[in-house]
C-alpha cells in the first residue's frame, strides 16, 4: 500500500506533542504558578517564539503535557492486572507499582495534583482535568474489578468511591515522600492493602464466610 502523506495538521499536532513532552520536566519542577512559556523556553532547547507559535498560552501547553503523561499512566497497571492469576499476585503487583511510581515520578504526580487544585479556580482547566480524572478512575476500577473477580467477592463501593479512597492514600504518601519521609512509600503500600481489603474481601475471608456452622 502507498504511504499516506501526513497533513499539515498531523505535523502540527506531532510538533505540539514533542514540545509538550519536552516541557514536562520544567513544569514538574516549577509547578503551575511559577511556570511561563518564557521560563519553559529558558529550560529547554526551544525558543519562546516556537512555544508561542504552537501554544496559545501556558494553560494550553500544560494541558498538552499533562494529557500525554497521564495517557501513559492509565495503562501503568494494565499488565499486572491482565497477567495476575491470583488475588495476592495482583495485589502485590499493584502496590509494588504504586511504590515505584512515587519513587521515580514524584515531580510528575505533584504537577498533576497542582493542576487538579488549580481547576478549582481556573475554569479553563476544569473540563480537561475532569476527563483525566475519569480516566484514572477507570484505571483503578479495572484493578478493583479484577481483584474482585479473583477473590470471588464483589467490590463493596462504586468506582468513584474506590478511586477517591485509593487516590487519597496516594496523595498523602506523595506529600510525605516529598517532605523526606523515608517510610512514606512503605506506609502507603501497607495502607493500600488495608483500604483494598475494606472494598474487596480477600479470598480467605470469603471462604470463611461461606463455611457452614458446625452442628
Amino acid at each position: 500500500m502507498e504511504k499516506i502523506p501526513r497533513t499539515r495538521d498531523d505535523k502540527f499536532a506531532e510538533r505540539r506533542a514533542e514540545l509538550g513532552e519536552a516541557a514536562l520536566q520544567t513544569l514538574s519542577e516549577l509547578g503551575y504558578a511559577r511556570t511561563s512559556l518564557r521560563e519553559i523556553a529558558q529550560n529547554s532547547d526551544f525558543s519562546h517564539g516556537v512555544l508561542h507559535y504552537y501554544f496559545s498560552d501556558k494553560v494550553d501547553l500544560i494541558l498538552c503535557s499533562v494529557r500525554q503523561y497521564k495517557a501513559r499512566c492509565v495503562t501503568r497497571y494494565d499488565e499486572v492486572t491482565t497477567t495476575s492469576t491470583t488475588f495476592g499476585q495482583l495485589l502485590d503487583g499493584f502496590v509494588a507499582a504504586l511504590g515505584d511510581t512515587v519513587r521515580r515520578e514524584a515531580p510528575m504526580h505533584r504537577l498533576w495534583y497542582d493542576l487538579r487544585s488549580q481547576a478549582l479556580f481556573e475554569e479553563a482547566f476544569r473540563a480537561d482535568v475532569a476527563e483525566l480524572d475519569k480516566s484514572l478512575e477507570r484505571m483503578i476500577w479495572r484493578v478493583m474489578s479484577r481483584l474482585a473477580q479473583l477473590a470471588g467477592s464483589p467490590v463493596a463501593v462504586p468506582s468513584d468511591v474506590a478511586y477517591a479512597m485509593l487516590d487519597g492514600v496516594f496523595q498523602q504518601c506523595l506529600l510525605k515522600h516529598l517532605s523526606g519521609d523515608k517510610r512514606a512509600v512503605a506506609t502507603m503500600q501497607a495502607n493500600m492493602r488495608l483500604v483494598v481489603a475494606q472494598m474487596v474481601a480477600p479470598p480467605s475471608a470469603t471462604k470463611r464466610r461461606r463455611q457452614p456452622l458446625a452442628a
